[in-house]
């Protein structure tokens, strides 16, 4: 006697709730950090016009104004780049010491090309080459001795930072070229469409650009690109995979180095001196470089983060910064910077956190 069974009706996958727009919204602002700092700098834009037109500014916040305050977001764009290599590599990567390279290189910068007589671009390298090294100097001690980045680049970043001091006898160096010097800071006008806008910062092409545009294709488009986001992502795996961390590990640091270098040029530039201060007087850069990776969505615990954020952030930092200033004239106006900078450290990280427990990401 056969037994039958009847047949099985198959499985039905359980159908999602149905999202309403709102629910859309806030996925897309949080989990897409283009989206979200697109949105802020409009609405920081718009407050302060609001602000303006209500006579409450010292000064107008107009498009001259933003144009020339992207000054700024030079050196800040490129220091948030390099902690975004850093970072990205995991294993609590990040880098204290990227000011004190921007002084040491600065005044490398100023003595051999203001002092010394040497040719431009020969002191360029020697800056830039010269940043490498102490980035190297960083990467050595945290990928094949082991020290905790924080503390490692904290004793580096004092090290740096007092063979600025010593080097350069404790005050500014200047001569005539470097005074000179100062024309690579100037705004120019665009070609063919130039009188429609305002001047622009040179800096922004012939600095910032062409290192977004190296970092990028370094990060997204090379072996060594993807081997750091694996890195951050999970180190054990990694090594499993057959990824030689220590010197991979060793160039991202490498890299903050050469921008440290040439960012270092880009304060003499716009001092019109090099300053053995430059990258470390106040709160240094390191700070804010670091605020602005991690508002860009480069999450500290590594893997997560993208060239685009660190540069929407910096405008937003930026165009934020040069408002206060006219809401607060003086001294007061760069105390209410330093609140603002904490608040938007502490709104990222938050920020940071509830997306990756939510959508399990950035």
């Amino acid at each position: 006697m056969s037994v039958t069974t009847a047949p099985q009706a198959p499985l039905q996958k359980p159908q999602e709730p149905k999202r309403g727009i709102a629910s859309r919204a806030l996925e897309a602002l949080l989990t897409q950090r283009i989206v979200l700092l697109a949105v802020l700098i409009v609405v920081v834009l718009l407050v302060m016009t609001v602000l303006d037109g209500a006579d409450i500014l010292s000064g107008s916040y107009n498009s001259d104004y933003l144009a020339a305050s992207l000054i700024n977001a030079v050196p800040l764009a490129m220091l948030g780049l390099a902690q975004l290599g850093v970072i990205l590599s995991g294993r609590g990567g990040i880098d204290l010491s990227v000011g004190s390279m921007v002084s040491v290189t600065g005044i490398a910068f100023g003595m051999s090309y203001g002092l010394w007589g040497w040719n431009l671009v020969i002191a360029m390298i020697f800056a830039v080459v010269l940043g490498g090294i102490l980035g190297g100097i960083n990467g050595a001690l945290v990928s094949f001795i082991g020290f905790p980045p924080l503390i490692a680049t904290l004793a580096t970043f004092y090290a740096y930072r007092s063979i600025a001091l010593v080097w350069s006898g404790q005050k500014p160096v200047n001569s005539t070229e470097i005074q000179t010097f100062y024309s690579a800071a100037k705004a120019i006008e665009l070609p063919l469409i130039g009188s429609y806008l305002p001047l622009i910062p040179l800096g922004i092409f012939t600095f910032l650009i062409p290192v977004v545009v190296v970092v990028w294709v370094l990060l997204n488009k090379t072996t060594f690109g993807r081997r750091v986001y694996a890195l951050g992502t999970n180190n054990t795996a990694a090594v499993w995979a057959g990824i030689n961390v220590r010197p991979n590990r060793f160039a991202v640091y490498v890299l903050s180095g050469l921008i440290s270098g040439l960012v270092g040029i880009v304060t003499v530039a716009q001092f019109a001196s090099a300053r053995p201060d430059a990258g470390t007087s106040g709160n240094g850069m390191a700070l804010p470089a670091i605020t602005i990776a991690v508002l860009g969505g480069v999450a500290i615990t590594g893997g997560i983060g993208r060239v685009s954020g660190v540069v929407l952030a910096t405008v937003l930092i930026v165009w934020l910064n040069a408002g206060i200033l006219l809401a607060f004239p003086g001294n007061d106006g760069v105390q209410v910077q330093l609140l603002a900078l904490g608040l938007v450290l502490v709104f990222a990280s938050l920020l940071n956190g509830l997306t990756r427990r939510r959508y399990g990401g950035i």
